[in-house]
Parts: structure tokens; C-alpha cells; sequence
């Protein structure tokens, strides 16, 4: 008896391991690298890399062989803009996520949030602000990395750094210490300090709120000053983070331009002198269009045109962008909606003008680039073999990578047959 539970258990451990050679083979290959998918192509995976891509390939002894009739694969996609300790506001409010739900149900929940993100294709995700959970995605992203639970691969913002007096929760009696989302900062020392802290901590990368609304009501103005702005941006680049910037008017775009941040979103106010300088300077737009979606209709828009203020100033911004050729980040505020329908910034991004295979371009070698990630975002010999294969065409219609019916991530099936 003990031979034949030492043989079940060596076969069930076999079974549960991931092949160490796979062969691809869909209808058609998007490689991320050209606007045009390449029919008849097939992935040949060694472990946990790319090893050949192209037509006929042979197959290796032992080589375990997945066909994908109709399907088209393409890299793994990239998250940028997410909050993976957040759900979404019509469950429950910001404030109320903030101030009454506990931390280890926050973890919980997002523990669950990093898988449903992986099985929608999204293979890594940058995470920007736990909103109160303080440095709770450190924990999460080194659960991921040592493959206690699945998710994506994450680069993780900490608690964000905002202006004293400038964010929320906010309602309370004056003077009352009240937990807020972010980290609280005054002065040049201060932010210097914080963005040290957090990556002591284990930031990845920093946020940065340029502009913000002291109370609620008002509407945005600038908050952190160029002086800080500045500050931080140099401390975080010595340190060799990138710098992430909330900013959602003219001068607070026009300030982290200056300080010469890396990416800024949402950048509702941008004009078209502002995205010139943007793109001049290489900074990135992350426009979040999902956000704003989301949220119209939380408060009752129903999809119908015209579209609600924010929303059409949203599209606008965009559509600016895009004039400016700015490089634009594919990130959509995943929390403010549901994660795992990541896919809705995509295919809004399609709705408001970018040609569907512009918009895969972007949320896999685009997003690569712009976040500085060398090893992901494109189907090529020696590249990590983060894939997903899913029914259709997403080059021509892209909400087609919604029919996820493969993913792997790092050369293990973690989707799919």
C-alpha cells in the first residue's frame, strides 16, 4: 500500500506540473511587435521562455502540444492603472472601503482580484495605491512571486503621496485624526521622506497626486507644489523608480511635465500645448477612460448620447492625446469597476477612435515600454512566456481578448485546456 501511495502521488505530481516544453498552435499569432497578425504561426515555449516562433514548427520529444483552432494569441497584456485593494463603488463606497472594512478582508479580496486579473490575460499589472491598505501590496506581490496564490506580475505604488489636508476620507469633525488613503505630506523634506519610506518598503514605483479638491464640492486645483513635485521625482529616480502623477488640471500637468515624471493620469484638463510638451518629454498618458465610465454610470447614465460631462471631457483628452502622439499607457482605474473586466478601458479606447490593433500594440509592447519592463510585452525568442490566446480577431474588433481561452504565465498554463 505504501508503494502504491508513493506511485499515486509521483503521478499526481507529474499531472500538476507544468509541461516544461509547449507548442502553440492557434489560427494566428499577434506578436505585439506589428500592427499585423501573422496567420499560421505557431510559439514553441522551453520552461519559462519563449524559445521559436513562426510557421511549422517542429515539435520536441515530449513536448506537449495545445491546439487553438480559430484563436489568435498574443502577449500577455498589461495592466496599467489598477488598485487591486479596491472593488467597485457601487458595492461600496471609497470612504467606507477605507475607513470600516479590515485589512486582512481588503487582502483577502484582492487576493481574489490578482487572480480574476490573470485569467482575463492580463499577465502583469502596475498597481497604483492600496487606498488605505498601507503597504498591504508588498505582502500581496511577494504571495504572487513565491506562487502561494496566482495573480499578475505587479509593480506595486504603496500608500501614493498627497498634499496635507488634500484627499479623503474627509466629513468628519475638524481636528479629528481620521485614517486617510494616501500619505499625508508638507514641504519638500517631507515628500523626499515619503517617497524614501515607501521604497524601503518595497515600492516599485511612486504615485504622486499633483491636483487634487481639499473639500468635497470643489474642484480640482494643484496641491503639491513644483518644488515637491521636483523633489520627489529626482528622489524616486536616484533610487531608479519611475514616477506615477494623478493630475487632472492644466497646472498640474504643466508642473509634473516640469518635474519630468514618467507617466500622469487620468489628464482630464490637458490642452493641446500640454500634450506637445508631453510628448516631447516622453511622459506617458494613462487616460483611464473606464474610470469615468464606470462612474457615469453608477450615477445612473445608462450609456446613452451625449454622454455625461466628464465623460465627454474624458474622450476628449484622448482624442488630444493622441493628435499630440503621445505615448498613451492602457490602464482603466481597475476597482473603481470590476477586476477582470480589465478588457473595458480597451474597448472604450477602440470606441473613442484608436484602431483596435493600436490598442493591442499599447497594452502589451506599449505598455512594456513605457513602464520599462524588458522581459514582457511582446512574442520573441527569449522573452518570458507570457501568453493568452483567445476566439477571433482582436485586431479587428478588440473586445474579441474578452474570449480568453489560454493563458500562461512564465510557461505554465494557468487557463485553457
Amino acid at each position: 500500500m505504501m508503494r502504491r501511495a508513493i506511485v499515486a502521488g509521483l503521478l499526481f505530481l507529474a499531472q500538476a506540473a507544468p509541461a516544461a516544453t509547449l507548442l502553440l498552435r492557434p489560427a494566428q499569432v499577434f506578436d505585439g511587435v506589428t500592427a499585423t497578425p501573422h496567420p499560421g504561426w505557431q510559439v514553441l515555449v522551453d520552461n519559462d521562455r519563449i524559445a521559436a516562433v513562426g510557421p511549422d514548427l517542429a515539435v520536441p520529444p515530449g513536448a506537449r502540444v495545445i491546439d487553438l483552432p480559430g484563436a489568435t494569441l498574443l502577449p500577455g497584456m498589461i495592466e496599467g492603472h489598477g488598485h487591486l485593494f479596491l472593488h467597485p463603488y457601487n458595492e461600496t463606497p471609497w470612504d467606507d472601503q477605507v475607513l470600516h472594512e479590515a485589512l486582512a478582508l481588503r487582502t483577502a479580496r484582492a487576493a481574489v482580484a490578482a487572480r480574476a486579473t490573470l485569467m482575463a490575460g492580463f499577465t502583469s499589472e502596475r498597481d497604483l495605491g492600496t487606498e488605505g491598505a498601507g503597504f498591504a501590496d508588498v505582502g500581496l506581490k511577494a504571495a504572487i512571486d513565491q506562487g502561494i496564490v496566482p495573480g499578475p506580475r505587479l509593480m506595486v505604488a504603496t500608500r501614493a503621496i498627497v498634499a496635507r489636508g488634500a484627499y479623503g476620507p474627509k466629513g468628519f469633525e475638524p481636528g479629528v485624526p481620521v485614517p486617510q488613503g494616501a500619505q499625508e505630506v508638507s514641504g519638500v523634506d517631507e515628500i523626499v521622506r515619503a517617497v524614501r519610506d515607501q521604497i524601503a518598503a518595497g515600492a516599485g514605483i511612486i504615485k504622486l497626486y499633483a491636483d487634487y479638491h481639499y473639500q468635497g464640492g470643489e474642484g480640482s486645483r494643484p496641491t503639491l507644489s513644483a518644488a515637491e513635485l521636483a523633489a520627489a521625482t529626482a528622489a524616486a529616480h536616484d533610487a531608479g523608480r519611475l514616477v506615477a502623477v494623478h493630475s487632472v488640471t492644466e497646472e498640474g500637468m504643466r508642473r509634473s511635465i516640469a518635474a519630468g515624471v514618467d507617466t500622469i493620469e487620468h489628464g482630464y484638463g490637458g490642452t493641446d500645448a500640454i500634450f506637445r510638451a508631453m510628448h516631447d518629454g516622453g511622459i506617458a498618458l494613462c487616460t483611464t477612460l473606464a474610470a469615468s465610465d464606470a462612474v457615469a454610470h453608477y450615477r445612473g447614465w445608462h450609456g446613452v448620447e451625449p454622454a455625461p460631462a466628464a465623460v465627454a471631457l474624458n474622450r476628449a483628452s484622448f482624442r488630444r492625446a493622441r493628435a499630440a502622439n503621445v505615448p498613451i499607457c492602457v490602464g482603466g482605474d481597475v476597482g473603481v469597476f470590476a477586476h477582470g473586466d480589465n478588457a473595458r478601458e480597451m474597448v472604450l479606447m477602440q470606441a473613442a477612435g484608436m484602431p483596435a490593433a493600436d490598442v493591442l500594440l499599447a497594452a502589451t509592447s506599449g505598455n512594456a515600454r513605457i513602464l520599462h519592463l524588458t522581459d514582457v510585452g511582446s512574442i520573441k525568442p527569449g522573452l518570458l512566456a507570457d501568453l493568452v490566446a483567445v476566439t477571433g480577431d482582436p485586431t479587428k474588433d478588440v473586445a474579441a481578448v474578452r474570449a480568453v481561452v489560454l493563458v500562461v504565465k512564465g510557461g505554465e498554463v494557468v487557463r485553457g485546456p
